[in-house]
């Protein structure tokens, strides 16, 4: 199943509502990946240009964009980025097509 890095940024209005009723976000995560059939592997929260983090599986990019376009449709985030995450051997794989397209692929100005 593929996995994916959700970063995200609350807005201040959020964290004064959160503030004043703390919860576990975590289960409310967890319950929404549920929903779209993929599972929460983490959430962590931080300090830099983001709050925090979720690495969730989801079926496929469809479900995973529904997750963004739930969360996202709150208003309760600043920035919400949504990235699929790839295995060393996804990597490799994708290596190997590229090898074979750039054989096809002329950069721009470069047509004969």
């Amino acid at each position: 199943m593929p996995k994916y890095s959700i970063l995200f940024t609350y807005s201040s209005d959020t964290w004064a509502r959160m503030i004043n009723s703390p919860g576990d976000r975590a289960a409310v995560v967890r319950q929404l990946t549920d929903s779209v059939g993929g599972s929460l592997e983490s959430l962590y929260w931080m300090f830099g240009a983001y709050d925090g983090i979720a690495i969730a599986d989801a079926p496929d990019s469809v479900s995973a964009a529904a997750l963004s376009i739930t969360v996202g449709s709150t208003g309760a985030f600043k920035d919400l980025e949504t990235h699929e995450l790839f295995t060393q051997d996804q990597l490799s794989q994708a290596l190997l097509r590229a090898k074979d397209a750039a054989r096809v692929y002329q950069a721009p100005g470069q047509q004969g």
